[in-house]
């Protein structure tokens, strides 16, 4: 016997306006968002993903006439679906039990009806019933995971699976885990030192979040007496010292003129350093006892006429670059020469600082550069970046391999803590084989074998602190920038490429500012307290 198609909700009408208003405003949602844990490129809406399943799934009231007999009787029915999506959409409403709770039921009394019966009511009863009759949901290219999450939350059988080994990384870690670990309570000391924090109810994965956060500070705490002495803090004008934020850098290049005699000048595509608030630029000047002959020193409010356009233009555009001591043009095949040959340099432009009066801008010391430049090399990653003409265009510059792509400091920061991810591993490991429920059959199972016991959790926490590494190393490395707009870092991938920067940013990974390790742990966590 063939079942006749019954019409389908999104077949005929759907509240797009609020769909599109609620997917929109996810764009700006920094705190939990999945979209936090791992850049995705691609990364579907989880508003619209939510309604669209909802849709595809419920039945158009027409498709019941003997239900719905009249038009009006069918307009009022869809009306209330069409209000039910409109509440079901909203950021807020991702965890609103009583919203979802209404949604599943919907999804449940259409497959009920179909199969010519009437749906449980009570909420576990209907999640019960969805997952041994609803059709499941697939997404054979799942990406960042927002389908397979979205039906997951309708209560459905959710499969993804996608040719990006990233992107299926990604959708385990916000669908496949956080369930294995459902209600499991934090096993980290701190927690464990208080009596009202054991007794707590510990919902979804909140307990697991609250290892990644921890773990992810103690990773932090332990570089500091690591790697601290390679991120001093700053000499200030009156004589105090304050904690650097940023170290801001631009590359250099022999000048071809004859008349520079040899000297490095900078290539940079402008030498704003800040134009929110208090303004601040780098200015260029003439010191025969400075490397090369000249130096930075940090200026405050707006440049003066004769050096306005250089501030704001640089010495770097489309047409190539300019010697700032000659004023002769440096085609871009000289550069792109010099690069190949291992010959630019480094210098830096300016620090900048967290002070009682807000971020300050410094000019910086030789003492500065030595230090970051003197930073012996660590075991490199290993890989070479495909030329893609306009994606990577970082290859025609030299930066061949990925090791290319940091300072040695940054190189030495992340290998320390790639080294403190094993670490932590093996803590709580050991945390877990004494409160870890024991269980035969998937103790000492692996989790990507499927386990659920203490050696499965110690690698679940290890893999949201990989991901908060992750995280930290698009903002640590020699093509992130420094957005004098905004006054703040921004990471390498601005756009799905990883372009030439002439001057890069590089952040204090112990610094309380953008790419600290135990700031990316806390945005990992708060995607799994969600």
């Amino acid at each position: 016997m063939t079942t006749k198609p019954r019409k389908k909700l999104i077949e005929v009408a759907i509240p797009l306006e609020e769909i599109n208003k609620a997917s929109a405003r996810e764009k700006s949602i920094r705190h939990g968002h999945p979209s936090t844990m791992h850049l995705w490129w691609a990364r579907r809406p989880l508003a619209a993903c939510r309604a669209v399943i909802f849709a595809q799934l419920v039945d158009d009231p027409c498709a019941w006439p003997e239900r719905f007999p009249s038009p009006g009787a069918q307009a009022e029915e869809r009306k209330r679906l069409h209000d039910l999506i409109a509440r079901m959409v909203p950021w807020e409403a991702s965890n609103n039990e009583g919203i979802l709770n209404e949604a599943r039921f919907e999804i449940a009394r259409s497959v009920a009806w179909g199969k010519g019966e009437e749906p449980p009511t009570k909420p576990a009863d209907v999640l019960a019933y969805l997952q041994q009759h609803a059709p499941p949901v697939y997404d054979p290219f799942c990406g960042g995971g927002s389908i397979p999450l979205e039906a997951q939350r309708l209560g459905l059988r959710a499969y993804g699976s996608d040719l990006n080994p990233v992107a299926v990384l990604i959708t385990k870690a916000l669908v496949e885990i956080p369930p294995k670990f459902a209600g499991q309570k934090p096993l980290n000391p701190e927690v464990r030192a208080k009596k009202e924090l054991i007794d707590r109810r510990w919902k979804g994965a909140q307990g697991l979040a609250e290892d990644v956060r921890y773990y992810g500070h103690w990773m932090r705490t332990e570089a500091e007496k690591r790697i601290g002495h390679l991120y001093p803090r700053a000499k200030m004008p009156d004589g105090s010292e304050a904690k650097v934020i940023a170290w801001l850098w631009t590359r250099t290049v022999r000048s071809p003129d004859p008349a520079a005699k040899g000297a490095h000048v900078p290539l940079a595509s402008t030498f704003w350093l800040s134009r929110k608030g208090s303004k601040a630029w780098a200015d260029f000047s003439i010191d025969d006892r400075a490397q090369d002959g000249w130096r930075f020193e940090v200026r405050l409010g707006e440049p003066p006429s004769d050096k306005a356009g250089l501030v704001k233009d640089g010495t770097v555009n489309r047409s190539g670059g300019k010697c700032l001591l000659t004023n002769s043009p440096i085609p871009y095949s000289y550069l792109r020469s010099e690069a190949m040959a291992g010959r630019f340099r480094e210098r830096l432009m300016a620090l900048v600082c967290d002070t009682s009066g807000g971020r300050t801008y410094v000019s910086p010391l030789s003492a500065d550069e030595d230090l970051a430049l003197a930073v012996e090399p660590s075991e490199a990653p290993p890989g070479v970046i495909s030329h893609w003409p306009g994606r990577t265009n970082v290859v025609k510059y030299g930066m061949t391999t990925f090791a290319s792509l940091f300072t040695m400091r940054q190189l030495k920061a992340l290998t320390t803590f790639s080294d403190m991810i094993a670490e932590a591993r093996a803590n709580i490991l050991a945390e877990a084989g004494h409160h870890f429920p024991k269980n035969a059959k998937s103790d000492i199972r692996p989790l990507h074998d499927g386990g659920e016991g203490a050696v499965a959790y110690a690698d679940a926490v290890s893999l949201y602190l990989a991901f908060s590494l992750s995280k930290a190393a698009s903002r640590n490395c020699s093509v992130a920038i420094w957005e004098p707009g905004m006054g703040r870092l921004a990471g390498a991938f601005g756009r799905q490429a990883m372009p030439m920067q002439w001057a890069f940013a590089e952040t204090n990974p112990i610094g309380d500012a953008g790419g600290d390790i135990s700031g990316t742990a806390v945005s990992v966590s708060e995607v799994l307290d969600r």
